[in-house]
């Protein structure tokens, strides 16, 4: 059985040229085709192509240059890479990731936003082995590259790990908290992740500067020690239509 497609048309050919932008076939930098190769291709009005750029334009997709018409931005869908940023950073270096971004031409840093104990969400809990009623230390932050937001990161932890350490504190951790637990003889081993696309809340929506509500990409991490013990669960969340993640499985 077919479904028809009920949106609105300009947002079903903002779909398609936004899969093309993201697959490369409308590359970075590039001209997006011209109102008159798309009312063509789409059999539309110029104002219904109008709409679609606009969505796009709204998006941080594509730019419209006076002169030159309109072009992908320079870089599409930033790939990130998660295992990069797990292991603990060499010491007197930043956090991984900033390194790792810096080290693709990317100026990255972090705002802090919350320091707490907390009660964290259900499956925060059952991931740390919480009791019901049980609390956790929360560390909130954004990460941003070049200025703009990419990803809003809720960090919990065992409060038997955290208490009396520099994470209780309102301030950035000098090589990012996998540094500090594996000095405090909780080294990271792995993590699992479970990546799902979802409609924002509220806080992300804002967090991340959304344009409209595309989905982002939740990301839920535990990550453990030795002995299979959790000690860090994280909900992560980024743009879905300006990020994505690559993950390297040997076989």
């Amino acid at each position: 059985m077919t479904v028809p497609d009920t949106r609105p048309l300009h947002e079903r050919i903002a779909a398609d040229l936004r899969d093309e932008i993201m697959s490369g076939d409308l590359p970075p930098g590039g001209n997006v085709p011209s109102t008159l190769r798309l009312k063509n291709r789409f059999h539309v009005s110029n104002a219904t192509v109008q709409k679609a750029l606009q969505v796009l334009k709204a998006e941080g997709l594509v730019v419209g240059r006076p002169g030159s018409g309109v072009t992908v931005r320079e870089h599409r869908q930033r790939t990130m890479h998660p295992a990069s940023y797990l292991a603990p950073a060499a010491p007197g270096q930043p956090y991984r990731w900033i390194t790792e971004a810096e080290r693709r031409g990317v100026r990255a840093r972090s705002r802090l936003l919350d320091v707490a104990e907390v009660r964290p969400p259900a499956d925060v809990a059952a991931a740390l082995n919480l009791a019901g009623d049980g609390t956790a230390l929360l560390r909130s932050q954004i990460l941003l590259f070049d200025d703009e937001p990419v990803e809003l990161v809720k960090s919990y932890y065992p409060l038997d790990i955290a208490d009396g350490t520099p994470m209780t504190q309102h301030r950035r951790i000098r090589g990012g908290t996998p540094t500090l637990l594996a000095e405090l003889g909780y080294p990271p081993r792995h993590s699992v992740d479970q990546v799902s696309a979802r409609v924002p809340t509220q806080e992300q929506y804002t967090a991340l500067a959304m344009p409209s509500d595309l989905p982002v990409l939740r990301t839920f991490r535990v990550v453990y020690t030795d002995g299979e013990r959790p000690i860090e669960a994280s909900v992560m969340a980024k743009a879905g239509h300006l990020y994505e993640l690559q993950y390297d499985i040997p076989l």
